[in-house]
C-alpha cells in the first residue's frame, strides 16, 4: 500500500507588484545611464570643438609669426636709408606706399625701391565691403570678410637648408623672380643687388661673392598676402577662413597668385604696427637726411635714424586713416590679433562677450558660437637690428 508524501512547503515567485517596482527601478537606471552617456558625448563634442578651435588659432598664429619674422630680409643687402654706415643722403628711401598686387612687368624703379624698403604693409576691409571691387588687389582678395585686415609680408627667401644656385640645391625655374646681392668690392660702383626673372643662361644674375669670382647665391623674391574670406569651400557656407596668396609665376606673369585656404574658423584679423619714430638721441627720425652722429668720437647716437624699438602706440592702417610710406618704412614690430570661432553652435549658449583686438572691439555677437582670442607681437629683426646703435 502506497504512502502519501506530505509536502512541507511550496515554490514561491515575484508578485506582480514586485515585478512592476523592479521594472520601474530598471527604467530609471537606464534613463540615468542614457543621460550620463548623452552628457559625456556632449562634453566630448564641446571639448573637441574647443580643442580644434584653439589648435587652428595656434597654427594660424604660427604661420603668421614665422612669416613676419623674416620681413625685410634681403640676403645681406641693407637699403641705404637703413644703413648706419652710410653718411650721405640716401636715395632709395620709399616715397609711396606700393601697390603690392601690381604685376612685375609694370614695376618702375620707384616701385622696386618701395617694395624692398617696406617689408610689411596692410589695409582694412571696412565694415561695408566696397562694391563692386576693392581699390587694391581686387582680383586676389575675393569675398573678403568685412571689418578685417589684409597683411603683406615681403623678403628674400630665407632658407638655411637650401638656397637656389648653391651646392646641390636645384636651379630656380625659368621666369622665377630672383634676388641676388653683390659682395665684390673691387668693382667700381658695384650694383648692390639684382631683382629680375631668372634665365638659365646666367646673363642677368651676374653679381659675385666677396672673392669676386664665385657667382653670388640666388634667393626667390617672396611676397605673401593674408586676408580673411567669408566662406571656406563654397560661397555661403558661413565659415570664415584665413587665406594666403603668394607672389610667383601665374599664367605666364609674375604676380600674386589666386589665394589658397589655410585655416578655417578665423573670424577676426587685426594687424597693428609698431613704428620707430625717434632716435635714441631723442631726435625725430628723418631718413631723407645724411647720417649725423651725436658725437663723432664716441659715435653713440645717430640723430636721423631710429633705434630699433617702437615709439608710442601701435597704429592700424584703416580706410579712414591709411598708413603712409613714412610710417611703414619705420615699422619695426607687428602686433597680430586673431579671433577664432567654433565650427558649430552650442545648444543653450549665447556669446555675449566683447573682444578687444587692440584699438578695436568686436562683439557681442549674441549667437551660439564659442570664440577664442589670440594675440602676439612679432619683432622685425631684419629691420630693427639694423637700427640698433653699434
Amino acid at each position: 500500500m502506497m504512502k502519501k508524501v506530505k509536502r512541507c512547503g511550496f515554490q514561491a515567485g515575484f508578485t506582480l507588484v514586485e515585478l512592476m517596482v523592479a521594472m520601474v527601478i530598471g527604467i530609471f537606471m537606464v534613463l540615468a545611464l542614457i543621460v550620463l552617456l548623452t552628457n559625456v558625448n556632449r562634453n566630448n563634442g564641446e571639448m573637441s570643438k574647443t580643442g580644434l578651435m584653439i589648435e587652428n588659432g595656434r597654427f594660424a598664429m604660427y604661420l603668421l609669426e614665422s612669416d613676419i619674422a623674416h620681413a625685410g630680409f634681403w640676403g645681406g643687402f641693407v637699403p641705404k636709408f637703413d644703413d648706419l654706415t652710410v653718411t650721405i643722403v640716401p636715395g632709395d628711401k620709399p616715397t609711396a606706399v606700393p601697390d603690392p598686387c601690381k604685376t612685375y612687368s609694370t614695376w618702375t624703379a620707384a616701385d622696386q625701391d618701395n617694395l624692398i624698403g617696406i617689408g610689411v604693409q596692410g589695409y582694412e576691409i571696412p565694415a561695408t565691403v566696397p562694391s563692386p571691387t576693392l581699390p587694391v588687389c581686387a582680383s586676389v582678395v575675393t569675398n573678403p570678410k568685412a571689418n578685417t585686415d589684409v597683411l603683406f609680408v615681403r623678403n628674400a627667401e630665407n632658407s638655411s637648408a637650401c638656397v637656389p644656385g648653391v651646392a646641390s640645391c636645384p636651379e630656380p625655374d625659368v621666369g622665377d623672380l630672383m634676388f641676388q646681392v653683390g659682395r665684390c668690392g673691387d668693382v667700381a660702383a658695384p650694383t648692390p643687388y639684382v631683382l629680375a626673372p631668372y634665365n638659365d643662361t646666367a646673363s642677368v644674375h651676374t653679381l659675385q661673392q666677396r672673392d669676386c669670382t664665385t657667382t653670388a647665391e640666388l634667393r626667390r623674391f617672396v611676397s605673401t598676402l593674408y586676408y580673411i574670406r567669408n566662406y571656406s569651400v563654397t560661397a555661403g557656407d558661413n565659415i570664415p577662413t584665413l587665406m594666403r596668396s603668394s607672389f610667383g609665376l601665374s599664367s605666364g606673369e609674375l604676380k600674386h597668385k589666386s589665394a589658397e585656404a589655410l585655416v578655417e574658423g578665423v573670424e577676426g584679423f587685426r594687424v597693428e604696427y609698431g613704428v620707430d619714430n625717434i632716435s635714441d638721441s631723442g631726435d625725430a627720425v628723418n631718413l631723407s637726411q645724411a647720417i649725423v652722429w651725436e658725437n663723432s668720437e664716441t659715435k653713440t647716437s645717430p640723430t636721423n635714424r631710429g633705434d630699433g624699438t617702437p615709439d608710442g602706440n601701435y597704429i592700424r592702417c584703416t580706410a579712414a586713416v591709411p598708413c603712409t610710406a613714412d610710417q611703414l618704412v619705420n615699422v619695426v614690430a607687428v602686433k597680430i590679433y586673431i579671433l577664432l570661432r567654433s565650427d558649430r553652435t552650442t545648444a543653450g549658449y549665447q556669446d555675449t562677450k566683447t573682444y578687444h583686438l587692440g584699438s578695436t572691439t568686436m562683439g557681442p555677437f549674441n549667437d551660439g558660437y564659442k570664440r577664442y582670442l589670440l594675440t602676439q607681437t612679432v619683432r622685425l629683426n631684419n629691420v630693427s637690428s639694423r637700427r640698433e646703435t653699434p
